[in-house]
């Protein structure tokens, strides 16, 4: 609890010191949570164009919680980073338990990020260790950097916390390349996490559930690129047409765990189009 106190009061100053016209915040967004329900809920994105950040609800934006599979994002630079994933193709084996059909079956480190595959990122943690996940987490500085308990559980056992805020500034360093990881490391990654590309946007994600409590947390951390096409005149040193636009975002929220009243899985992407196509950071269908 003291490091969520503390996250949340160091990035609210943060949040103080900038211009009003730089920062904004959307309680408007709150009606997309408002329709399903949802009472504890935030969402934050940063239009890299602009140099402007907009949020829902920022006591919640700033405070800490468990990543869940969030954290697998981070997971894949270090095993791509320390070599345990030479590439995106390293194999792990099934261990033939039972899981999900999804699952249950030998995969590459690019199928278990899409399909968030626990079975495959605990031993990938296991292959990495608590020594060197620790170097990481204190590297990048990720949330609190606080792990305990077994190397393979600390984004599900409520030791390693992240702000909503955190993961949206992760997000950007990761989009331009700018972690404490190889160009090749983050190139890899960043293109795991594309889940939609069409000819006027792309959309990368990571999704994220984890229990706390009676409370079940629902993430979904990503950017979005917004594609525009300019006729470039004669002569000019820009040798493309196409301009791609980034918006980071990161949204969480957290419903009773026996509230199954919802596919809260779907529900989460759902919000996530809405208040993207709302701002503009996806086209309006």
């Amino acid at each position: 609890m003291r490091s969520r106190i503390i996250a949340g009061c160091l990035i609210v100053i943060l949040f103080s010191c900038c211009r009003d016209a730089r920062i904004k915040e959307h309680s408007d967004w709150g009606k997309y949570f408002d329709n399903y329900g949802i009472k504890n809920a935030c969402f934050i994105l940063r239009d890299n164009n602009h140099e402007s950040i907009h949020y829902y609800n920022k006591p919640r934006c700033v405070e800490r919680i468990l990543p869940a599979s969030t954290f697998k994002v981070f997971l894949s630079l270090v095993a791509l980073e320390t070599a345990v994933a030479p590439d995106d193709q390293l194999v792990i084996k099934w261990d033939s338990v039972h899981r999900k059909p999804e699952w249950d079956k030998d995969m590459n480190l690019r199928e278990a990020l899409k399909t968030s595959s626990e079975p495959y990122f605990k031993e990938l943690a296991r292959r990495i260790g608590p020594a060197r996940m620790q170097h990481y987490l204190d590297t990048v500085k990720y949330g609190n950097m606080t792990m305990w308990g077994k190397v393979d559980e600390i984004w599900e056992n409520d030791s390693l916390q992240i702000s909503a805020d955190e993961q949206m500034g992760f997000l950007k360093k990761l989009y331009f390349t700018e972690l404490p990881f190889a160009e090749r490391t983050q190139r890899i990654v960043k293109t795991m996490m594309q889940w939609e590309q069409t000819p006027d946007h792309n959309l990368y994600y990571k999704t994220g559930t984890g229990m706390v409590g009676g409370k079940t947390v629902y993430w979904v951390i990503g950017f979005a690129e917004r594609i525009e096409h300019v006729k470039e005149p004669e002569g000019s040193m820009n040798k493309s047409d196409v301009r791609e636009y980034p918006y980071f975002f990161a949204q969480n929220f957290e419903m009773p765990t026996a509230d199954t009243s919802k596919d809260w899985y779907k529900v989460r992407l759902a919000i996530v189009h809405d208040i993207l196509t709302d701002y503009g950071a996806l086209p309006k269908n």
